[in-house]
C-alpha cells in the first residue's frame, strides 16, 4: 500500500523550491535524483548502478563517474523540460570532489541552479 504525501497548504508550497537535487554517495556507487517537492515524487534520477552506464565507466565511484552522472542527469532534466534545480546538500557534504563534479556537470549540461 502506498501512502500519499501529506497535502500542504498553498501558503507553504509557494515558498518551496519546486525541484530539489539530492545526491547520495556510497563506497561503490554515485546516485543523484531530482525531487519535485510539492508532490514528494522523484522527477528524474541517474545512478552509476545502471547497466547501460557500467560498461562505459572505468570506475563507478570516483569523481569522473560523478561528472558523468551529473551530465546524464542534466540531459534527462532538459528532456523532461525542467530548466532549473535547487541544490540540497547534507550537513557533511561540502562543495568539493564528487559533489562539485555533479553540480558543475549539471551546469555544463544547461540546467540552471537556484
Amino acid at each position: 500500500m502506498v501512502i500519499p504525501p501529506p497535502v500542504r497548504t498553498p501558503r507553504i508550497t509557494n515558498f518551496l523550491k519546486p525541484y530539489v537535487l539530492k545526491m547520495h554517495f556510497t563506497n561503490n556507487f554515485v546516485n543523484a535524483q531530482v525531487i519535485h517537492s510539492p508532490t514528494a515524487t522523484v522527477a528524474c534520477s541517474a545512478s552509476s548502478q545502471e547497466k547501460a552506464l557500467r560498461s562505459s565507466m572505468e570506475n563507478t565511484r570516483d569523481v569522473a563517474a560523478a561528472a558523468k552522472i551529473g551530465k546524464l542527469l542534466g540531459e534527462r532534466l532538459l528532456y523532461k523540460k525542467i530548466p532549473a534545480v535547487s541544490v540540497s546538500l547534507k550537513r557533511e557534504q561540502k562543495y568539493h570532489g564528487k559533489v562539485k563534479a555533479v553540480i558543475d556537470s549539471l551546469r555544463e549540461a544547461g540546467v540552471k541552479l537556484l
